[in-house]
């Protein structure tokens, strides 16, 4: 049986609008989440509604360690007699709204226009939960046996999932022996099939604050005098990125990449060309990075890049006096390529930004890194399963490519079950605006996710058939 739109409107979108109204941020983005409740609130909300959904055998549990944000573990028992596990992953934190939405849009408030539904953490990644479910109830509904399934909703992972590794030590048991991995938490480029991501980049976040003085003076005083902890950080800046180019200078960042991501990136470049990066809201006649799209893709998904996320000591323009700050801290995002480790890009970065400073001045650094991950070989099995589910339900082959953000889980997996097959997929596709204002989730893709991820499970049953 296949899930339908008027089912989903019916059995999970009140649910999931209920969700939505939710303030569960992330703990990098509120450290008092413990206190606030949010997250609390938002997994009960999943938990019941998973309790609701009928299954030959399963079980519905909320994990807590002490100190960590807690994961939704729904274990769905095998309808055959195969010993493997399928595991389903999702999150359920959000991102903070980032700035104002679009006139009648709020990042609390859902509104449904057409097959769209807008808020924060509908598409990124709350849908996960009801998708996953169904995608399994659907199976025991047709009655089709499937294999041993653990959906696995996690609190962190807007945060790095720093919690996550805690968690799959202490439910190594209970995952049992996992063969085949389902992440339901990346993106599309297109709506029109299934994209099955290939590999993801790495993450090295550091905040490095430059400090000159123990408090403000005033820059009459004291300016030409005090060196400017703004001066300071950019001239660090420069010793980790070309700012005429924007190319990332140190080597620890940088990976050899693979002809098959070249390949890939050629072949996406001549299907899509300069369209593929039409839905950027780039400033009129602003000059992109990279000599053509190929460039492009591979600056995206296999070169390191810097962005400044956040700065501190800087007070908005119309309350900026004539003053001698004392000190500027910057966020700085580094996307590292798949196959670069972050624990060394993190300690590379640091001994940048702290060894000789300028001046003399006080520099202090604290960040967090994540490995990113690229796809081993698929299974014969698995590839016809993916293009079959593709033409089933979106009426196309499936297509693969890189991502250029981060999902940590995959890189966990893959050190802990070196021999499993993944599917990374999502409905993250062009206008839902993951991370942005006006976050938006497309409906129908939705639905033929869901539907592909049922065909997709079904088929990993009769895998040993099919070889």
């Amino acid at each position: 049986m296949s899930l339908t739109l008027s089912e989903f409107e019916r059995i999970a979108l009140p649910t999931l609008s209920t969700y939505a109204t939710i303030e569960c941020l992330s703990p990098a983005f509120d450290e008092h989440w413990r206190e606030r409740g949010h997250i609390d609130q938002a997994i009960e909300l999943l938990a019941q509604w998973a309790r609701l959904r009928v299954f030959a055998q399963f079980d519905v549990d909320i994990v807590r360690l002490e100190g960590r944000t807690p994961v939704l573990v729904v274990t769905v028992e095998a309808t055959n007699d195969d010993d493997a596990t399928v595991v389903l992953y999702g999150h359920m934190d959000k991102q903070p709204p980032l700035g104002d939405w679009s006139e009648g849009l709020a990042p609390y408030e859902p509104v449904r226009r057409g097959d769209r539904l807008y808020a924060r953490g509908v598409a990124d990644d709350g849908y996960s939960t009801f998708a996953a479910l169904l995608a399994l109830e659907s199976l025991e509904k047709g009655e089709q046996p499937h294999s041993r399934c653990v959906v696995l909703i996690e609190a962190s992972e807007e945060s790095g999932s720093p919690d996550l590794d805690a968690y799959l030590d202490v439910l190594s048991e209970r995952l049992g022996h996992v063969e085949l991995m389902i992440c339901l938490d990346s993106g599309a480029l297109t709506y029109d099939r299934l994209w099955v991501t290939s590999s993801l980049r790495g993450l090295a976040s550091v905040d490095v604050t430059v400090e000159v003085l123990t408090r403000g003076q005033h820059s009459g005083s004291a300016s030409g005098i005090v060196p400017s902890s703004f001066r300071i950080l950019r001239q660090l800046l420069d010793r980790l990125e070309d700012a005429e180019t924007g190319v990332v200078l140190v080597p620890e960042l940088h990976g050899e990449i693979p002809e098959a991501a070249h390949h890939a990136a050629q072949e996406i470049a001549l299907e899509f060309g300069e369209s593929l990066h039409f839905g950027l809201p780039v400033v009129e006649n602003l000059a992109l990075m990279g000599s053509d799209v190929t460039e492009r893709i591979l600056n995206q998904t296999w070169r390191p890049t810097l962005s400044i996320v956040g700065m501190a000591g800087l007070p908005p323009p119309e309350i900026a006096g004539n003053v001698l700050r004392p000190s500027t801290t910057a966020s700085l995002s580094f996307r590292l390529p798949p196959n670069v480790n972050a624990a060394r890009a993190q300690r590379a970065l640091e001994d940048l930004l702290t060894r000789d400073v300028p001046e003399g001045a006080l520099v202090s650094v604290r960040g967090h890194s994540a490995d990113g991950w690229s796809s081993p070989v698929v299974a014969e099995w698995l590839v016809t399963a993916l293009e079959q589910s593709s033409q089933k339900y979106f009426g196309r082959g499936f297509s693969y490519t890189g991502e250029g953000g981060t999902i940590p889980f995959l890189a966990s997996l893959a050190r802990r079950y070196p021999n499993v097959q993944f599917v990374a997929t999502g409905v993250l596709g062009p206008d839902s605006n993951a991370h942005g204002v006006d976050e938006m989730l497309d409906l129908p893709t939705t639905i033929a996710v869901t539907n592909a991820v049922s065909s997709i499970v079904a088929a990993f049953a009769h895998r040993k058939d099919a070889q």
